[in-house]
Order: structure tokens, then sequence, then C-alpha cells
């Protein structure tokens, strides 16, 4: 493998590694109704499991509640069955048309919990990128001997890796400490 080939590689598969934990964190409930609450949230309808969001608008009217307008007024039970089995800790309101869920404001201790967990998974995430480095610094260290670089391309190669690194553990501490800060505010 090239030098290029290697740090392309490593960047790739640490932007995608921050991707995912920002995808994560957006699942994590804040104080706040957030349509990403229920993006994960998949529906038993017509004989198949169907992503909430391919059934349904889902928006937020005002800043503690969840409207969720169904494109098929038929589904709107099979919707509020999945809601229930999503283990949210929400209840749906439905009234035939539309779902209404009410986020009810965190508490001091589920607050907590909640940036521990944000810190986990920022840990994950972290422990990934540094195994993404881990194997770009391998490889690099494999074309050495197989004479594809020299040893100050491997140097220069292992000291970019580095960098995309640094550039990537800094994108999830900001991440994280966006979602940690919206989780603590009332």
């Amino acid at each position: 493998m090239t030098s290029d080939e290697i740090l392309m590689d490593a960047e790739e598969r640490m932007d995608k590694a921050v991707s995912v934990l920002q995808n994560n964190l957006s699942g994590i409930r804040t104080g706040r109704a957030n349509p990403g609450l229920v993006d994960s949230i998949k529906v038993e309808v017509y004989g198949s499991l169907t992503p909430l969001k391919q059934l349904a608008s889902i928006g937020t009217p005002e800043p503690q509640q969840i409207l969720i307008r169904p494109y098929d007024a038929t589904t709107i039970k099979d919707i509020e069955k999945a809601i229930v089995a999503g283990d949210l800790g929400l209840n749906p309101q439905n009234d035939g048309r539309v779902i209404r869920l009410n986020v009810p404001p965190l508490s001091g201790e589920v607050r907590k919990k909640m940036v521990s967990r944000i810190k986990e998974l920022a840990e994950e995430a972290k422990v990934s990128i540094r195994n993404i480095r881990r194997d770009a610094n391998k490889a690099a260290e494999t074309a050495e001997k197989d004479k594809e670089m020299t040893e100050d391309d491997r140097d220069k190669t292992k000291d970019q890796v580095q960098e995309l690194t640094k550039k990537a553990e800094t994108n999830v501490n900001e991440s994280a400490k966006a979602r940690e800060a919206e989780v603590m505010e009332d």
C-alpha cells in the first residue's frame, strides 16, 4: 500500500467512527423533544419491519412534544404499539390522526446517567479511532518491510496518521461535549 492509500483508508474509517458516534448521540434523550429519539423505532407493518420515518412525518411543534403524523392512517395503531415496545419511556397519545409524545423533563439523576452514557460512547469511538491508527501504522511498517516505501516515508505516514487521529478525537470530544451540554441544560 502506498502512503496515500493508507492515509485515505484511515481517514475514511475515522470519519465513519465519528459519524457512528454522532448517530448514537442523537438517540440519547435530552430534556427536549427531538425527532432523533424515535429514529431507531421499527414498525411491524405490511408484513415487515419498517423504519418509523418511512411511515410518518415526525416533527416537534413544541419543545416538549414530538408529533408523529402517519402517511397512512391505518398504520397508526402499529406505530403506537412500536413506540410502546421501543422502551423510550414515552407514552404515545393517539387521537386517531396523529400520535403525540410528551417528553418529560429529565431529573438530575437521569441527566447524570445520560452524561455517563455519552462519555461511554465517546470513549468507544476513541478506542475505535486508536485501533484504526494502529492498523494504519502497521500497514505503513509492512509497506516499508516490503520495500514499497522508504523509512522516511513510513515515518511521515505515521506522523500524518497521528494528525488524523488527533483531528478525529477532537471531533469526538466536541460532539460529546455538545451533547452533554444539551442534556444538562434545563
